[in-house]
């Protein structure tokens, strides 16, 4: 039985940028839920009692927030990406000394898999696999790590972002080892982008005689890696997420409307003249009035949203909405202020901006 799981919690996430300017791309709330969890959940359901999580120099939030692994009935242990961002493979190597001689699970955090990972697990525990590989098939394959197979459809190589893919498949992030990952390290150099790229050790270990396993995912798996990825990982959390899931422990006025399958939190207020069509998450402390929420829209805790319209959005904590405005698709950052303007003549539009942000109006 694998016991130990290693687990990403770094990075630089650009591509998700201004959000992650501020936040820990893994601690991004899907469903309400800090991303990181999900991938934490699957390995836990998978067997595993022991988890590393790497983390960027200096880094703080995400073992607050995350722990010591006793919510879960597990150890956690973490440690710092030393030596600056030198790529994936670069990072399970840092953890070998806590890794031992024991198989592990290595899990992308920002990685979504909506089915369980235990059959992988336990192909590769029965056919003694050195390496099991999930594959997922994708319209930009380009974007990933890419198996090669020959003409008679065996696994010949892993090609890492090319050009021209040699298939629709991508490696997704769920990978299975044992120790001898560690001396396939010890023999890749790095890519022309200066990173020891995990593709490159699947392509050593298919090259020289390991026994290399693949599956071919058959649920649903996202790689939340640009803003858009985000809201459909959201709202596909949110549509497999059984009707319990979704409980009123707040308070609804008279005169307010709450169809469908709606959680509210403690302490949140859905004031008269609200509606509310779901799946809709509502966090704590939250306050509703004379809104509009539509479906696949996720309200983290401490919100104040007045008057807006709502739908397919992830609003994080302490957000206050006071406009006659429509969001859609949208992300709205921890205590952001959206707030109407004065009416004068010519209208204007006052707005306090990070840096990559990006406004469609």
């Amino acid at each position: 039985m694998i016991k130990k799981a290693i687990l990403t919690g770094g990075g630089r996430a650009t591509r998700l940028r201004p959000i992650t300017t501020t936040i820990n791309k893994h601690l991004i709330p899907l469903a309400n839920k800090p991303m990181i969890f999900y991938a934490i959940e699957k390995v836990v359901e998978a067997g595993v009692t022991e988890i590393a999580i790497n983390l960027n120099p200096g880094e703080t939030e995400l073992q607050k927030v995350v722990g010591d692994g006793s919510r879960w009935g597990v150890k956690i242990h973490y440690y710092e990406q030393t030596g600056g961002p030198q790529g994936i493979a670069h990072v399970v190597n840092l953890a070998k000394d806590w890794a031992g001689d024991e198989p592990f699970i290595f899990y992308l955090s920002d990685n979504i898999v909506l089915s369980s990972i235990k059959p992988l697990v336990d192909r590769f525990e029965k056919e003694k696999l050195d390496c099991l590989l999930a594959f997922a098939q994708v319209p930009d394959p380009e974007r990933f790590g890419v198996p090669q197979f020959d003409s008679a459809g065996k696994l010949i190589d892993v090609l890492e972002k090319p050009a021209d893919p040699p298939s629709d498949y991508a490696v997704t992030g769920i990978y299975i080892y044992n120790s001898k990952f560690f001396d396939a390290f010890g023999q890749i150099e790095k890519s022309a982008r200066g990173e020891y790229e995990i593709s490159s050790i699947h392509s050593y270990f298919l090259k020289n005689g390991q026994s290399v396993g693949y599956e071919k995912i058959d649920g649903w798996w996202k790689d939340t890696g640009k803003p858009d990825d985000l809201l459909i990982a959201n709202q596909l959390i949110m549509d497999k997420l059984p009707a319990e899931e979704f409980k009123n422990e707040g308070e609804i006025e008279t005169g307010s409307r709450v169809l469908g399958k709606v959680k509210i939190g403690k302490g949140s207020k859905i004031s008269a003249g609200t509606q509310i069509f779901g799946p809709v998450m509502i966090g704590e402390n939250c306050l509703l009035e004379a809104c509009r929420i539509g479906p696949h829209t996720t309200i983290s805790s401490g919100a104040e949203i007045r008057s807006a319209e709502i739908e397919r959005s992830i609003i994080f904590e302490n957000v206050d909405i006071d406009s006659k405005i429509k969001i859609v698709d949208s992300i709205i950052g921890r205590n952001t202020s959206i707030v109407s303007g004065h009416l004068d003549k010519p209208q204007t539009h006052k707005m306090i901006l990070g840096d990559n942000t990006f406004i469609e109006m």
